[in-house]
């Protein structure tokens, strides 16, 4: 008789043990929660994790405050991610970089493809070829014939070392075999902008939010976006894929993840609910200011992007020469 209580009280305490975690997920949140991002206030990734905090306190009734830890490209927010409990209140609101590039480059504490668990990207921002209006290219083609016959005497706008428009550039100008001599930025926005359009460097692959406003002013040439299909801001602009230069797509985007471990239905519920904000006007209005797209895709479709991602900008960096390991 006594074996069989024991038994039975082992069994209980296994039954329990395995339902805990769903109840857990059921009842989530019930207390306020944390989106953890890895640059310092004021840039577009904090903007972004701000828009999704509000959105998501509104949604669940509980206030998800955000919690800047800069430093070291991102892997010190993107470790104490990782190290945090897989609980649903501890979220990252990161960006491209942090997740590929930064372990691409260096090594990090972080491995990002196992100790995050991805919810949903909230949009995504295209890079697009620039080109002073006196250089004589109107198309991409165009562009590589005119840079092929003068190897070595052209130059190239870069805003900051081992960023995406560096590496972007970097590869592009490997696949299409151009030799074009990089002039380094500390940073994107009006420096290398100004340069350009006075015709100082007649190239550079920029954000596409900074260089509409240009374009559309006649101050700069727009030759191909870097999305997989053509922007909705400039339709008539082909991509580097349909130019001739398949399977090149590169992107930013800012996405929300959660420690691995995370349960499958706190995960769900996050990811419903950015599905749903994505669609809405104020939410997109809102993006729109910083230049993003709205995306919202699945997690499992955020995992697909995360998996092809770290091999390509691996392999930007690695022609970049910015690998330090």
């Amino acid at each position: 008789m006594r074996t069989l209580r024991m038994w039975l009280a082992l069994v209980a305490v296994l039954t329990g043990a395995a339902s805990a975690q769903p109840a857990q997920s059921q009842v989530w949140p019930q207390r306020p929660g944390k989106i953890i991002v890895p640059f310092a206030a004021g840039g577009n990734t904090d903007g972004i994790a701000r828009i999704v905090a509000q959105r998501l306190g509104d949604a669940f009734g509980q206030q998800f405050f955000v919690d800047n830890r800069p430093g070291a490209g991102g892997a010190i927010a993107a470790e104490a991610v990782a190290r945090a409990p897989a609980d649903g209140y501890t979220l990252f609101l990161t960006a491209v970089s942090v997740i590929a590039i930064v372990p691409a480059i260096t090594k990090t504490p972080y491995d990002p493809a196992k100790d995050f668990a991805p919810i949903s990207v909230i949009g995504t921002n295209p890079y697009v070829l620039v080109v002073h209006p006196g250089m004589p290219a109107n198309t991409l083609a165009d562009f590589v014939s005119y840079v092929r016959s003068q190897p070595n005497k052209l130059s190239h706008a870069v805003a900051g070392l081992g960023g995406v428009g560096h590496l972007s550039m970097a590869l592009f100008l490997k696949r299409a075999g151009l030799d074009v001599i990089p002039v380094m930025y500390r940073g994107g926005g009006a420096p290398p902008l100004t340069d350009v359009i006075a015709g100082h460097i007649p190239i550079y692959l920029t954000g596409l939010s900074d260089a509409v406003p240009h374009a559309t002013s006649g101050a700069l040439r727009l030759l191909a976006v870097s999305s997989e299909k053509r922007a909705p801001q400039i339709p008539d602009v082909p991509t580097f894929i349909e130019s001739g230069f398949p399977g090149f797509k590169a992107l930013t985007w800012n996405g929300l993840l959660a420690p691995a471990g995370t349960p499958k239905e706190i995960i769900d519920r996050i990811a419903k609910e950015i599905a749903g904000a994505v669609k809405d006007s104020k939410f997109i209005e809102r993006l729109d200011s910083f230049g993003v797209d709205p995306l919202g895709n699945t997690p499992a479709e955020f995992a697909a992007m995360i998996a092809a991602d770290i091999p390509f900008w691996a392999e930007a960096a690695k022609i970049a020469g910015v690998q330090e390991k």
